[in-house]
């Protein structure tokens, strides 16, 4: 935001140098870009009358032009065509020197010599947009009684500085002039003078001239205030008007859209002006459009709306857009005689998604787009009207028309002085804390050892104790708290459990040689469809991003593997045709808390030149590590995998984990040629039932003797079970059994297959006698027949 310093100095006493005042207002809170000099070494340009115009006798497109400058009398050439006889113009005479560093001397034009140039607004080293349409592509005409012979820098008043704000979201409020003039009286600790808004005539009644104004949407329009202008005369603006706006970064249009700005600026408020004449059946709706319904904008480009745009309307049409842009057929011109005045308060979500949809943003956008008070409506209509009135421009109709909530009830923050000295590491008095909170209009007092304080509409950011805390830091000045060594327990730090399971598998699988990814937590819906998730599988149940990037980034996800699969096939079609790798992340479950369900996963994914077996090993040393008891249960109703090559881990039948091979349906869909395998695990189950207490047996001092098992059982019968039933029976001196072959094909009959296992007996007191564990061979066998109606193959 523009501030130019000599309008600012109406609202406050600036007793400082504008270096030491840009740096006391970034110090608090305020943040100073840059500083512009409006001194532009301008010197010998006067005000001049044109005295007598005439052709020039030997060029057709140039004038002599004689000027009184009040000591002396000059004569000119120009090309100028926006001048006549009696014109107030700027006048450049015979040693002058131009922003743009040329000097002015005598110079012979076709046989006349002129003493000196006349000066456009672009030659003094003001921006082209900035300039008056009136003297757009000409010579400076001042319309006002000055004296000729003053020097231009006063008249235009070409000095003092501009501060470039940067102004923050929360702070709306520092949006305007009266904005930053209360900060500034809060960092001089000066008084701040708020403008004494007061109209002197009012005349009629303004229901002789709107029959109703009628808020339909109240869910996207808090306040609508009006008055009305009658009497209207339109034209240019007086020369203070246009120059205080046009140091302020916005081009003079005419007098009432002129005086909207300047109010705009000013207060914060933004205001449209409408030809009521225009407006039909003198009856304003302010709802939402209709479907497809079409508004021709002062830009004069026609819009199409949505059900979801707040509009200006009248019995038939739209006139406006809320917040936005006004109505080109409802537009104030120069043949407009009465005017309604709005000052509204809207919806900012709304004027904001408004704005981007149509691509329409202006200074009174993006104010309308922050959370405004209702009170300022009324200020900045009446403000406006005084302003009109001053300048000549119109007659106020007496009365308002007021629509929607009146005023906000005022809240309380109450903040604990030694609080703020602690958090701070100040010893601020009680009564500084007072003024300062006072000084920044937050109406307060000390009650019961507590400062108590009324926060002002125009401060929404201020919500705990916490922020008040914060206003008196930054006016007391946080470079004035002297450093002092932090204070508090010493705490050790360390890794959470959760943690070093974590790091303890990295270490493992970069040990088995695999390599780490990472993935966004965002995907897009459609990569359940893609790894072909049922529809009532859990993992759909997935967390819906408000604001996402794109459709792409539009979900949290659920499991891991989507993205290990996309990591894969990059890879593959980059040439990469084998890989190891995993990943450690959040997945993210729905659930009826108020937050989702986080859960760490690790995700392991082999392609290429391994199998499902590869994979299993990898598993089982990771889990091993951890002195995890499992087992491995074969899944078949996973549409994601392959069926028959699909297990669930399970610890004392709780799910951990799954793993298996990629169905050559979802590899297509990923556009993966080699046979992919996949794993993934939860970490804080791991967590929960690990066990990693060692214990030391002593190395065996007798020899083991092996006896293997093939036997045949039905196809339902899954290998772990045998494993576990044998186990189960604690046979003496078992040491281990474990399974080397499955077979099924010729000499097996359909729907049998054959398991074969290799035991390992040893006894830590003897050697082991072969009529002994030919006993317990047979004790197995019997079992497995008995439970599972196994046969000796």
């Amino acid at each position: 935001m523009l501030v130019p310093i000599n309008w600012l100095k109406e609202y406050v006493d600036i007793n400082t140098d504008i270096r030491d005042l840009s740096d006391k207002l970034t110090m608090t809170g305020t943040h100073v870009d840059s500083i512009i000099n409006m001194d532009k070494s301008i010197n010998n340009i006067y005000l001049g009358k044109i005295t007598k115009l005439e052709p020039h006798p030997n060029a057709d497109k140039l004038q002599v032009v004689h000027v009184d400058l009040g000591n002396k009398k000059v004569k000119l050439i120009t090309g100028a065509k926006n001048i006549s006889e009696n014109d107030l113009v700027p006048v450049a005479v015979e040693g002058a020197v131009l922003p743009n560093g040329m000097k002015i001397e005598k110079t012979d034009f076709r046989g006349i010599e002129s003493q000196g140039m006349l000066c456009s607004y672009e030659e003094l080293g003001i921006d082209s947009s900035l300039v008056p349409k009136e003297s757009k592509d000409g010579i400076i005409i001042i319309n006002e009684d000055i004296e000729v012979g003053k020097d231009i820098v006063d008249v235009l008043n070409l000095k003092g500085h501009i501060l470039d704000l940067e102004i923050t979201f929360n702070r709306p409020d520092c949006l305007s002039m009266v904005g930053i003039g209360r900060e500034t009286a809060a960092t001089l600790n000066t008084q701040f003078k708020y403008p004494d808004i007061k109209i002197k005539n009012e005349v009629e009644d303004i229901n002789d001239y709107v029959k109703d104004i009628k808020i339909v949407d109240e869910d996207l329009c808090r306040r609508y205030y009006t008055r009305v202008i009658k009497d209207v005369k339109i034209g240019p603006s007086p020369l203070w008007l246009q120059r205080k706006i046009m140091d302020a970064g916005i081009r003079p249009i005419n007098n009432i859209v002129d005086a909207t700005n300047y109010v705009m600026l000013e207060v914060g408020q933004p205001l449209h002006a409408f030809d009521l004449d225009t407006i039909e059946g003198k009856t304003v709706k302010i709802r939402r459009a209709k479907k497809e319904e079409v508004i021709k904008t002062l830009d004069q480009s026609n819009r199409k709306l949505d059900e979801d745009m707040l509009i200006i309307a009248d019995e038939s049409k739209p006139i406006g857009i809320a917040g936005v842009m006004g109505g080109y057929d409802s537009e104030v011109t120069k043949n407009s005689k009465v005017i309604l005045m709005e000052s509204a308060n809207f919806d900012g979500k709304s004027v904001r998604e408004t704005s981007k949809k149509l691509g329409l943003r202006s200074e009174a956008s993006s104010r309308n787009e922050k959370d405004l008070p209702n009170e300022i409506v009324v200020d900045a209509c009446n403000r406006v009207c005084q302003i009109i009135e001053d300048i000549g421009a119109g007659t106020i109709v007496k009365g308002v028309i007021d629509r929607g909530d009146k005023e906000s009830p005022l809240r309380e923050v109450i903040m604990n002085p030694n609080n703020c000295n602690n958090l701070l590491g100040t010893n601020i008095e009680d009564r500084r804390m007072l003024d300062i909170l006072n000084s920044l209009n937050i109406e307060s007092k000390l009650h019961q050892g507590k400062i108590v304080s009324k926060i002002p509409n125009f401060r929404k950011d201020l919500e705990i104790e916490a922020d008040l805390i914060e206003e008196v830091g930054r006016i007391f000045g946080f470079h004035n708290i002297p450093p002092k060594p932090l204070k508090g327990n010493i705490l050790k730090g360390s890794k959470s459990e959760l943690r070093k399971v974590e790091d303890k598998s990295k270490d493992i699988l970069y040990g088995l040689g695999l390599y780490e990814i990472t993935t966004y937590s965002f995907i897009s819906p459609k990569e359940y469809d893609r790894f072909l998730v049922e529809e009532n599988n859990s993992l759909r149940n997935y967390v819906e991003i408000s604001n996402p990037l794109g459709e792409d980034f539009s979900s949290m996800r659920t499991t891991l593997l989507p993205n290990m699969l996309k990591v894969i096939s990059k890879n593959s079609n980059y040439g990469i045709k084998e890989g190891m790798l995993f990943e450690i992340g959040n997945t993210f479950l729905n659930s009826d808390k108020n937050t989702p369900d986080e859960i760490r996963k690790i995700s392991i994914g082999l392609y290429g030149g391994y199998d499902f077996f590869n994979l299993k090993g990898i598993v089982e040393n990771l889990l091993n590590k951890f002195g995890l008891k499992y087992k491995f249960v074969m899944e078949e109703k996973l549409s994601s995998f392959h069926p028959g090559r699909t297990a669930k881990i399970l610890i004392d039948d709780i799910e951990i984990g799954l793993i298996g091979e990629v169905h050559p349906d979802v590899r297509e869909n990923y556009e993966i040629d080699e046979r992919t395998y996949l794993a993934e695990i939860d970490i804080p189950k791991i967590l929960k039932n690990k066990k990693e207490e060692k214990t030391y047996h002593q190395i065996a001092k007798y020899p083991s003797i092996t006896r293997d098992i093939s036997i045949v059982v039905d196809e339902d019968v899954l290998v772990g079970n045998i494993i576990e039933e044998v186990e189960s029976m604690s046979i003496d001196n078992l040491e281990k059994i474990e399974m080397f072959d499955i077979y099924r094909g010729k000499n097996i009959e359909a729907g049998k297959k054959s398991l074969a296992y290799t035991m390992v007996f040893r006894s830590l007191d003897k050697t082991l006698l072969e009529e002994e564990v030919n006993d317990k061979y047979e004790e197995i066998l019997e079992r497995l027949k008995t439970v599972f109606n196994a046969k000796l193959r």
